[in-house]
């Protein structure tokens, strides 16, 4: 904290969570508004989605060429746009499933391209040796602004309706983006065109085996996860627990979780980094798992809580591994490549629980999620490049 570039790094990331804190609710309350149900909704979520699976590494690959502070003003920039005219269109009445979802498409692009430069500009502005720490401190203010922001979002949107929480979201992006001007990061040394980037990024990304690997059991964990927490929990909730109110106490045990895995990360320095993130993610197993098996409520609760601290811990670790393992002129586009994985996996998550869902019980389903994501977890700790990415 002692970097000034990195306070305001800091400050743009809190300000711009407070918006991104409120947005899931305000949106779904602005499709309803206007008249739609489940249906439009996940036209405007799958919206949002699809060009973050597509252009990402092109965001990747364009990260490790130009200026990565001018890359996330922009894209702060066109997020501000889409959003302050989706919550004009909220206010005004004038919204549709289409206009939703085309404001929703323009912020998946914005995703797409500020995600990659992000993870570049840390390792940019802060020292080696300081990078697990920087990255815990990222997340500390967004995971403390999860436990507060669904709520506070409820009350705005009681109160004024959703426009207010989507306009908050807009002016959140706007601050943020001229926070990130003030950066001023030069351009990585690269050289060549784009196809070129993509060729060579996809050259380094198979040539690492912890990388792909990761990867690869990454998107069967998010998928698994997915599946098993956002889609069939809230179901087992509401009828085998107490509805809305169990499921609440749950995302919240989530969330604590979370925050506590972040002030983990700012004490402890595991030496072998990967091998930390592929075991502590593991841990979002225990939802699914304590679910499926019917146990009561406070070992749900506690299960979440582990999850939380798990995935934490093994989000600011896989950071630090791969921002001290991967060169600056290609940590974009390596970056960009796991995270298409991870973004796949959200359909194939729901597109599986779909076709299984004739076939299994919904507790039957839960368990295999967590089988999943424990096999998935285990196999990837046989692969030995696992090891051999430690601290530096």
């Amino acid at each position: 904290m002692r970097v000034p570039a990195f306070r305001r790094f800091v400050l743009a990331s809190l300000v711009s969570a407070t918006g991104s804190a409120m947005a899931p609710l305000a949106l779904a309350y602005a499709v309803i508004g206007q008249g739609g149900g489940t249906g439009s909704l996940g036209v405007v979520l799958a919206t949002n989605s699809l060009p973050t699976i597509v252009l990402t590494v092109v965001g990747g690959v364009l990260a490790d060429r130009l200026s990565r502070s001018r890359i996330l003003f922009l894209g702060n920039l066109l997020a501000a746009l889409a959003q302050g005219v989706l919550a004009a269109l909220v206010a005004t009445e004038h919204a549709t499933t289409a206009s939703i979802a085309g404001c929703g498409f323009v912020s998946g692009i914005a995703v797409a391209f500020t995600a990659p430069a992000a993870t570049g500009a840390v390792g940019q502005i802060v020292a080696a040796e300081h990078l697990q720490q920087a990255n815990a401190l990222l997340r500390l203010p967004g995971n403390a602004v999860k436990v507060v922001g669904p709520v506070a979002a409820g009350v705005l949107v009681a109160a004024g309706g959703p426009a207010w929480a989507l306009s908050w979201d807009a002016v959140s992006f706007l601050v943020a983006a001229l926070l990130l001007l003030g950066l001023r990061l030069s351009s990585p040394v690269t050289t060549g065109g784009l196809l070129a980037g993509l060729k060579g990024g996809w050259s380094g990304f198979r040539s690492r085996t912890w990388l792909w690997t990761y990867t690869a059991a990454g998107t069967v964990v998010v998928a698994a996860w997915l599946a098993g927490f956002q889609l069939l929990g809230p179901v087992i909730a509401a009828g085998h627990y107490a509805g809305a109110r169990s499921w609440g106490l749950v995302q919240g045990a989530f969330a604590l979780g979370l925050l506590a895995g972040t002030v983990v990360c700012l004490r402890w320095k595991p030496y072998r980094l990967l091998a930390v993130a592929v075991a502590t993610g593991g841990a979002l197993c225990l939802p699914p798992l304590t679910l499926g098996l019917g146990l009561a409520l406070p070992w749900v609760l506690l299960g979440a809580v582990l999850a939380g601290v798990g995935l934490d811990i093994a989000i600011v670790a896989w950071t630090t591994a791969l921002q001290q393992h991967v060169p600056q002129d290609e940590l974009g586009r390596m970056s960009a490549m796991n995270g298409v994985g991870e973004r796949v996996a959200v359909p194939l998550g729901y597109l599986a629980t779909g076709l299984a869902a004739h076939a299994l019980t919904d507790r039957t389903m839960l368990l295999v999620c967590a089988g999943a994501i424990a096999a998935a977890t285990v196999l990837n700790l046989c692969v030995r490049d696992v090891y051999r990415v430690i601290r530096r």
